[in-house]
């Protein structure tokens, strides 16, 4: 019943303004924290929740019938640059200032090169991009190599994520920190809920991600 509510588009455009008003006072709760405290790693990670912001809103321009091509190059681009802001930001708690820079270089070299292949390669496989849009939102036939270099930014971020979050609530065994473990695993992965059979799981992953991460950061 809930997948069936989903599929309509002014259910999709509420759940999704519900998610974007969350996620836009999410960042401005942790920029706040960033401002006081003046630590690199609520740096990168307030980036992230803001790419996050965007990505949503392009997801209610989306739901509203609005898909010029661009806008979905971009889309896949930031849905991916978001999850590596956020791992920069937890790569930050490794002791070894190696692991940091090399890590920095990584992220230089892959963002380059999704940025390369979602404007200069076709982001779809066919000369429109509109049969990429499906439950109001971008699911279908990205080209393999806007596949490979999303790949490539997202699996090795994601790990990071989910190492130090572990790492951390494993030393500290604070109960938030599972909140944040879970809501950027969810958050990180959304994607890969709704690229077979049902794409309207990309709104209830995020939805319940961003619930986790007020509940991880608040």
């Amino acid at each position: 019943m809930t997948l069936v509510f989903l599929t309509s588009q002014l259910a999709v455009i509420i759940t999704v303004a519900v998610t974007l008003l969350l996620t836009l006072l999410l960042a401005a709760i942790i920029t706040i924290r960033y401002f006081q405290k003046k630590g690199r790693s609520l740096l990168f990670w307030s980036l992230g929740i803001w790419c996050f912001v965007v990505g949503v809103f392009l997801e209610l321009l989306f739901a509203l019938g609005v898909y010029p091509n661009y806008l979905i190059a971009f889309y896949l681009f930031i849905v991916g640059v978001l999850v590596e802001l956020l791992a920069l930001g937890s790569i930050q708690f490794s002791p070894s200032k190696r692991v940091r820079q090399t890590y920095y270089v990584f992220v230089i070299i892959t963002t380059i090169f999704l940025l390369w292949s979602v404007y200069s390669a076709p982001v779809c496989n066919s000369s429109s991009c509109s049969n990429m849009i499906s439950y109001y939102t971008v699911w279908a036939n990205p080209s393999p190599l806007v596949v490979v270099t999303s790949s490539l930014v997202t699996f090795p971020a994601a790990l990071i994520l989910i190492y130090y979050a572990a790492k951390s609530y494993i030393a500290k065994r604070n109960k938030r920190l599972l909140g944040i473990i879970l809501g950027v695993i969810i958050v990180s992965i959304a994607g890969t809920l709704y690229l077979e059979e049902y794409p309207a799981f990309l709104y209830i992953a995020e939805f319940v991600g961003i619930l986790l991460l007020w509940y991880g950061f608040i």
